[in-house]
Order: structure tokens, then sequence, then C-alpha cells
């Protein structure tokens, strides 16, 4: 027989009372079956991180995250990661916390510092922006 389970307000889950809507971010989401190992995302200072100006993310990424921020390229006016190896959930997961998401089409994890366009553009950004990584033009 089956039966239906009705969901309090209470035992839903972040994705389902905050509304996010992509699979890479659920990984993410603490959850009552969570991994005790699989570190927590807090998912307001995420969404802020994602609508931090390219500058300030590249600051905050300078102070907090020098190892992130020596990979990050700036193509426009979003800031793109890539490794050449699959990463540990926990830098995955620092990636997230910083606003990044994972683009499986170009192989990188991105943050769009601001509001996303609806068109996505089917061409490389890369060829129309150029990409420019954030620790050379601190040198500079």
């Amino acid at each position: 027989m089956k039966t239906k389970t009705n969901i309090t307000n209470t035992q839903k889950t972040s994705h389902q009372t905050q509304g996010l809507g992509s699979e890479s971010d659920k990984q993410f989401l603490p959850t009552g079956s969570q991994r005790a190992d699989r570190p927590v995302i807090d998912w307001q200072k995420r969404t802020a991180n994602r609508n931090l100006p390219t500058q300030d993310l590249l600051a905050l990424l300078r102070t907090q995250a020098p190892d992130l921020y020596n990979l990050a390229q700036i193509v426009g006016k979003w800031v793109w990661i890539q490794f050449s190896e699959k990463q540990p959930s926990t830098t995955t997961a620092r990636l997230a916390q910083f606003g990044f998401h994972w683009n499986n089409k170009r192989q990188v994890w991105q943050n769009p510092c601001g509001p996303v366009t609806v068109d996505a553009s089917p061409d490389d950004p890369r060829a129309k922006y150029g990409a420019t990584f954030a620790a050379d033009m601190q040198a500079a």
C-alpha cells in the first residue's frame, strides 16, 4: 500500500525553502543524512558573495583564500577558477561559499560577480573578453 508523507516547513531542506535550483548547488546543502565530513555552506554569505563586484570578490579571495586567488582569472566581469584535476569536497565547498558554481560545459568554477543575464552565449567568453589572471594584475 502506498502512503503519502506530509512534509512540514520545518522538515524541508534548505533548497526547498530558499528556492535554490541548480543541482551543483544542492550537493553542498546540509541535510539530515549529510555525511559528517562534508562542509556546510552558509547560503546567505554565498548569495552575498555572488553579488559582489569583481574587484571586491578578488579582494576577498586575496585575503581569505590566497591559493584560490592565485588561480582566479577575470573573464569580462566574471571570475573563473580552473583546476587540472578534480578537487576534494573541502575545496569545492570553499568555492561554493565564495559564490562560485560549476560550469560543466566549460569545466570551470565561475562567479558572475553580480546579476546573471538570461541569454547565455554559446561562444566562449574568453574569445570576446580575454582572460587575465588576477594575480598578474595585482603585481602590475
